[in-house]
C-alpha cells in the first residue's frame, strides 16, 4: 500500500496547547468533533461508561479486540471509564468540569440537566466554561426530544429528497454525513467560542443540531423556492438540476462526471471534435442546453465510447480544460496519485490492530500543525492519571471506586 506521510504532521506547534476538553460523547458526531480538537493539540479526556465504553469499540471490522472506528475517532484521547448514572460518578465529572475549558456532549436534550451536569450547573463550578451540545434536532423546538440518527436527519433536512432519480425513491448518502457534518460544525463553533472567551472572558453554551447543519447545506433550493414560484426542488439523478452538460456520464469502463459552465462548454465541443455545436441554437445557452439534456447526454456518451478506457477519456477532457473526473470508490484514495501526494490517507500503527489506514486531517496551513503522535486508549486507561493527577484522588479511593463499579478499566 502506498501513501505519503501528512506533510503538516511534523514537529508542529500544538495550536490548542493547554486547552482541556471533557468529552462526554459517543458514536460519531461528538467523537468527530473531539477527535479534531485532539488533532489541534487539545487535551481531550473521554468519559466512557462501564462495562463496554463507547459503542464504537465494538464496531466492525475489529482485529485483536480493536475496532477501526474506535481507532479513527478516538486516537489521542485519554480514556476515563466512569459510571455517570451513579451519583459518585456524576460528582467526579462535576469536579473535573472545574478544571477544563470545554465540555462536549451528545446526549438527548435534557439528560445533562437531569444529571446535574447541564450548562447552568457547570457554570457554578467554572463560570467561563464552554459547553457544546450536539443533538439531532437541537436543544429547543417541538422535535427536540425526538430520537434522531443520521438517516432521520437526512430526511428532515431535505438531502434525501434531493438525492436519487426523479422517478425513484429518495436516497440517503453513502456516508454518515449528518453526524460528521455536525461534528465539524461543533469543532468550528468551539474554536470561535474560545476566541470569544479570550476577548470577553465569557463562556457559552453551543447548540449544534444535525438537522440544522444539514439544512445549511442547501445552497440553492431554499432561496430558489422563495424567489421563483416555478422552481421545483426535486432530485435530478444523473443530471445537475440547473446546469447542462453536468452530471454523470457512462464512459467506456465506468461512470465519469463532467460539469461545464458557459465558460467551458465550448472546450467540451472542441474535445468532441464538434466545435460547431457552440453555434447550434439548441446548445448556445445554459437554458437551451438544459432543455436538450437527453440529446447532449447521447452525444457525449457516444463520443466517450470511442475510447478504450476511462483514463483516455479523462486525458482528452483534461487537455481541453474541461472539468471532469472519475467516480472513485473510497478505497481508491489509498493509491490515487493525488491522494498520495497530498497525504490524504495516513497509515497509523495500533498496538493491537497493527497498521490501519485512516483519513488525514482535512486542512493545511503555512504554520505547522501539531504532530500526529496519537495512540488509541484502552478503556479506562487513564483513570488514575486523570482522577489522581487532576483531582488528587488517592490510590485507596481509586480502589474503592473500582470495587464499587463507579470506575473500571480493561486492557483494550
Amino acid at each position: 500500500m502506498t501513501t505519503s506521510s501528512n506533510p503538516t504532521s511534523g514537529e508542529g506547534q500544538r495550536w490548542l496547547e493547554g486547552i482541556v476538553v471533557l468529552d462526554l460523547t459517543r458514536y460519531v458526531a461528538g467523537p468527530v468533533c473531539t477527535r479534531m480538537l485532539v488533532e489541534m493539540g487539545a487535551d481531550v479526556i473521554k468519559v466512557e461508561r462501564p462495562p463496554y465504553g463507547d459503542p464504537n469499540r465494538s464496531s466492525r471490522p475489529r482485529l485483536n479486540h480493536r475496532s477501526g472506528a474506535h481507532v479513527q475517532q478516538n486516537r489521542g484521547k485519554r480514556s476515563l471509564c466512569i459510571d455517570i448514572n451513579a451519583e459518585p460518578g456524576v460528582e467526579l465529572v462535576r469536579q473535573l468540569a472545574a478544571h477544563v475549558d470545554v465540555v462536549v456532549e451528545n446526549f438527548s436534550p435534557g439528560v445533562m440537566d437531569r444529571k446535574g451536569l447541564g450548562y447552568d450547573d457547570l457554570t457554578k463550578v467554572k463560570s467561563d466554561i464552554i459547553v457544546a451540545s450536539i443533538s439531532g434536532f437541537g436543544q429547543t423546538g417541538p422535535l427536540a426530544d425526538q430520537p434522531c440518527f443520521d438517516l432521520i436527519a437526512q430526511g428532515y433536512a431535505g438531502l434525501m429528497h434531493m438525492t436519487g432519480e426523479p422517478d425513484g425513491p429518495p436516497t440517503f448518502t453513502g456516508v454518515a454525513i449528518a453526524d460528521n457534518n455536525a461534528g465539524v460544525h461543533a469543532f468550528a463553533a468551539i474554536g470561535h467560542a474560545l476566541f470569544h472567551r479570550e476577548r470577553t472572558g465569557e463562556g457559552t453554551h453551543l447548540d449544534i443540531a444535525m438537522v440544522d447543519s444539514l439544512l445549511h447545506f442547501q445552497e440553492e433550493a431554499i432561496h430558489s423556492t422563495s424567489m421563483d414560484p416555478e422552481f421545483v426542488d426535486m432530485r435530478s439523478g444523473k443530471e445537475h438540476p440547473s446546469m447542462s452538460p453536468a452530471g454523470t456520464f457512462r464512459g467506456p469502463e465506468g461512470w465519469l462526471t463532467i460539469l461545464c459552465t458557459q465558460a467551458q462548454v465550448e472546450n467540451l465541443w472542441a474535445a468532441m471534435g464538434q466545435p460547431n455545436l457552440a453555434k447550434d441554437p439548441r446548445f448556445d445557452t445554459n437554458p437551451h442546453r438544459s432543455q436538450h439534456r437527453d440529446e447532449i447526454r447521447e452525444m457525449v456518451e457516444r463520443w466517450m465510447a470511442t475510447f478504450d478506457t476511462d483514463a483516455d477519456v479523462l486525458a482528452a477532457l483534461s487537455e481541453a480544460r474541461v472539468p471532469a473526473g472519475p467516480i472513485l470508490a473510497p478505497h481508491d484514495a489509498l493509491t490515487h496519485p493525488h491522494f498520495v501526494e497530498r497525504g490524504l490517507v495516513r497509515m497509523i500503527e495500533d498496538p493491537l490492530a497493527g497498521s490501519i489506514a485512516i483519513p488525514a486531517f482535512p486542512f493545511r496551513s503555512t504554520s505547522s500543525l501539531p504532530p500526529d503522535d496519537h495512540e488509541t486508549p484502552a478503556l479506562g486507561q487513564h483513570n488514575a492519571e486523570v482522577l489522581g493527577g487532576i483531582l488528587g484522588v488517592s490510590q485507596e479511593r481509586l480502589a474503592a471506586l473500582e470495587a464499587d463499579g463507579v470506575i473500571m478499566a480493561k486492557g483494550h
